[in-house]
């Protein structure tokens, strides 16, 4: 293990390898390897990786072109793409080279690894999503660019003072980004606000502001480097950095206000948006890099092709989610104003080019805009959306729509404050729209898209979701990966659903002891990790109970709260019960305004201080909030993991990939029948998952019937029990009301069925503990598991999206 400063070690004969190295150390990072610190060699050996992948990025690039190839971009605000070194190394099969290479310097790639800070470029599924999307479209060789924005600061950093999140700038920029180059020839204006005036037959939109989009690129590197792909972010500056007139009028703050201006747009992901300040800067973000992203296709689309109209043939741009959906007002601006076509002709021309999915049903996250930002941030775009809106409601009158479904579909909600339904925007200007799991899809064509389905009932089909095995099982795992390469061979390595051969092995013993192995020396690591960071000592022969995920109320970390609670009692009450050793992982971020979220947060930590200092239930019960969760968290979590927490509200989460990533890597899943739950349980097996709850149509229809919580509570004595223990303070001596609401809540409504779900998951739980007990029934449903879920690979995913929406396979 290397030290900061660092004693050359050099080997007889160099390898060509190290020898490059050590030129990128001198002629590009200015250092020799007397004088070089950790963080000059961590720089220099991504600087070296990189020198290899470049020529294969070109080599991609040319190949693309000289074939006419089709194109695939993918717009996302997130990218959550972890750490890149370790990911690139494999993919291209220079792990033990750049080992060695290294080794000979005294250095320790483990430790250059964890130099490497996480991108700040996403929150939580939908860009870790983009992240392992963008690495199976290299791998299956299909040319394709990620757009998005370089955040500065991007996703907060949390710390957790006092029990409470806190939210600190995450400057993972700090010391420059080795990865990335920066094409100041891609940069593109970008307008807000002004007036729109008629010039001859058409329109000209003058912006009153502009900042420019400049590209920052980052190689992205499929499995077996067969293919580099292209990750396109986008940096904003203002055309005037500074105005010398007011700096020397003594105004130096107003000087730079276009600069702060155009720094605010790239510094944060999903600011506040409770604020008219904070809803405008969020569209304007949208916008912008939407707009850049826009521009970029359709400039290389006309400078290789010359005709827009062919677009559809040369480009399939999708749009994750309803962040990018002014995409398609962007997409009609430039094919009518810049390049002069007809607005039905352009209106057919975008519908063949945009897909779009959707990633939520919960109402708030379906965007809509007030109509009087929208129209005085993007008038043209105004106009084109009631142009739009226009022709859509007229087909919807020719269909036999009334007028509730008409209401339904308009682009512009009119039942209120008159807003602009982005979601709406993306289906219409869209020739696919689908979902990310099967029962997530389902519910799009009778909720919140009911009334479009209707009108257009070919439209919405369905993708579920899936993750990377590179990263998530053969990087993250390595142990894992070889004890199932010693028992089934390497052909998962390439295809992920071969893991299938494992099921004919599911009950030998010594397999299941060997995983057993591989698990606990996972188990071992994380507890020693958190050991050295939180000062929590955890027995790494308890079972490990996770759950990891963006904090949010449909989530229900709080039912799992109230479980811990409602155990922790039962612990001390019954002492003379055989209880199974467990330590409950919690870990998340929550919305920095989301009052709920935040006080779960503080909730766990309480629970946690309680009963971790409780020797009545030592040994038996640790509760752990992990503070900061990212990629390289979950790279440590997941692989430890007993039991994955998947227990959402049914009809709530759309798919999950946590709960992929976990049954990968030989983790149980405690879940309801919600998102992509639906079909881990098709494949894994009834008896090799654990499933509790409410379906989602039980939900629905207790909602309708006016569910009443109070007597659920009243008829379980454990649920009413934890209930009033959190309420009355018992885990909040120092303010003994500061739950008071949060289960005031759980009492009055219960919208997210914590009360009437509690028994059935206390129930799942039990059971869980009695299979723990049976260890070899253990190990055979953790290894079925790892055998069955290798068809939630992205590599199939995207596979499907390519062949049935991008029609470029």
């Amino acid at each position: 293990m290397a030290t900061d400063s660092v004693s050359v070690l050099k080997p007889a004969v160099p390898s060509e390898f190290d020898q490059h190295i050590v030129k990128v150390l001198r002629h590009r990072v200015g250092k020799d390897e007397r004088a070089a610190k950790l963080h000059d060699w961590y720089t220099a050996s991504i600087l070296a990786l990189r020198d290899q992948i470049i020529d294969g990025w070109f080599e991609s690039t040319r190949r693309t072109h000289d074939a006419g190839g089709k194109r695939v971009y993918y717009l996302s605000m997130e990218f959550l793409i972890g750490r890149l070194l370790r990911d690139a190394l494999s993919n291209i099969g220079m792990t033990c080279e750049m080992e060695k290479a290294l080794a000979a310097h005294g250095l320790d790639l483990a430790a250059i690894e964890e130099m490497e800070p996480d991108a700040a470029l996403g929150n939580g599924g939908l860009g870790r999503l983009a992240a392992c999307f963008m690495e199976s479209l290299a791998t299956l060789d299909i040319p394709a660019y990620g757009y998005g924005i370089r955040y500065v600061n991007g996703m907060f950093r949390q710390r957790i003072d006092d029990g409470w999140q806190v939210e600190l700038p995450e400057t993972w920029l700090a010391h420059g980004n080795p990865w990335e180059f920066e094409r100041l020839e891609s940069s593109y204006r970008i307008g807000f606000g002004g007036e729109v005036v008629a010039e001859g037959d058409g329109v000209i939109w003058n912006p009153a502001e502009h900042v420019e989009a400049t590209a920052i690129d980052t190689p992205v590197v499929g499995w077996r480097g067969k293919r580099v792909n292209t990750l396109r972010l986008w940096t904003a500056s203002p055309l005037d950095p500074i105005k010398l007139d007011a700096f020397n009028a003594g105004d130096h703050f107003g000087a730079l206000a276009e600069q702060v201006r155009a720094d605010s747009l790239v510094r944060v992901l999903y600011p506040a948006d409770s604020s008219p300040a904070g809803q405008e800067l969020r569209l304007r973000q949208e916008y912008f890099f939407t707009a850049a992203s826009i521009q970029d296709i359709v400039r290389r689309h006309v400078q290789y092709d010359g005709d827009i109209r062919t677009l559809p043939e040369k480009a399939a741009i999708q749009l994750n989610d309803t962040h990018p959906s002014v995409a398609v007002a962007e997409l009609m601006r430039l094919m009518v104003d810049a390049h002069g076509l007809e607005f039905n002709e352009a209106w057919e021309i975008c519908k063949r080019t945009i897909s779009y999915t959707n990633h939520t049903l919960l109402p708030e996250a379906l965007e809509s805009w007030p109509l009087p930002l929208f129209e005085r941030l993007l008038p043209r775009h105004m106009q084109i959306i009631y142009a739009i809106n226009s022709r859509v409601l007229r087909e919807a009158r020719r269909a036999g729509c009334d007028d509730a479904q008409i209401a339904a579909i308009s682009l512009i909600d009119e039942s209120g404050e008159r807003r602009v339904r982005m979601a709406n925007l993306a289906f219409c200007g869209a020739h696919s729209v689908n979902g990310v799991a099967a029962l997530h899809t389902e519910l799009m064509k009778e909720t919140v898209f009911a009334d479009l389905h209707r009108l257009y009932p070919t439209r919405i089909n369905n993708k579920t979701n899936g993750v990377t095995p590179r990263r998530w099982l053969q990087q993250c795992n390595p142990g894992l990966t070889r004890v199932i390469r010693d028992a089934i061979g390497d052909g998962f390595l390439d295809d992920a659903e071969k893991l299938i051969d494992l099921n004919a092995l599911a009950d030998d013993v010594q397999l299941g002891e060997r995983v057993a192995e591989v698990k606990r020396s996972n188990k071992v690591a994380l507890a020693d990790y958190i050991k050295k960071t939180m000062g929590i000592r955890l027995d790494p022969d308890a079972l490990f109970d996770v759950q990891i995920k963006r904090i949010h109320e449909y989530k229900r970390q709080l039912l799992n709260l109230i479980e811990t609670v409602a155990l922790y009692d039962q612990i001390r009450s019954h002492p003379e019960r055989d209880w199974v050793p467990r330590v409950k992982i919690f870990g998340g971020k929550a919305a920095p305004s989301y009052h709920n979220a935040k006080l779960v947060i503080k909730l766990a930590n309480d629970i946690a201080r309680r009963v971790n200092s409780d020797p009545s239930v030592g040994g038996l019960l640790k509760v752990v909030f992990v503070p900061n969760y990212n990629v390289s968290l979950a790279e440590r979590i997941i692989p430890a993991a007993d039991l994955s927490e998947q227990i959402s509200t049914a009809g709530m989460e759309a798919s999950g990939t946590g709960n992929m990533k976990f049954a990968l890597n030989g983790a149980l899943t405690i879940g309801t029948l919600d998102g992509a739950n639906v079909e881990i349980k098709e494949r894994v097996g009834d008896d090799n998952i654990f499933i509790f709850g409410l379906t989602a149509d039980e939900v629905a229809q207790k909602r309708a019937d006016g569910y009443d919580p109070r007597e659920v509570i009243e008829e379980s004595r454990e649920l009413s029990q934890a209930l009033s223990a959190i309420a009355s303070g018992v885990f909040s001596p120092d303010d003994p009301e500061r739950y008071a609401g949060l289960m005031g809540g759980i009492h009055a409504g219960d919208w997210f069925m914590c009360a009437a779900d509690f028994d059935s998951y206390t129930a799942a739980q039990r059971s869980v503990d009695a299979r723990w007990e049976d260890p070899v029934r253990w190990r055979a449903s953790a290894i079925r598991n790892i055998a069955n879920v290798g068809w939630f690979s992205s590599d199939r995913t995207i596979a499907e999206y390519a062949r049935e929406i991008w029609k470029v396979l």
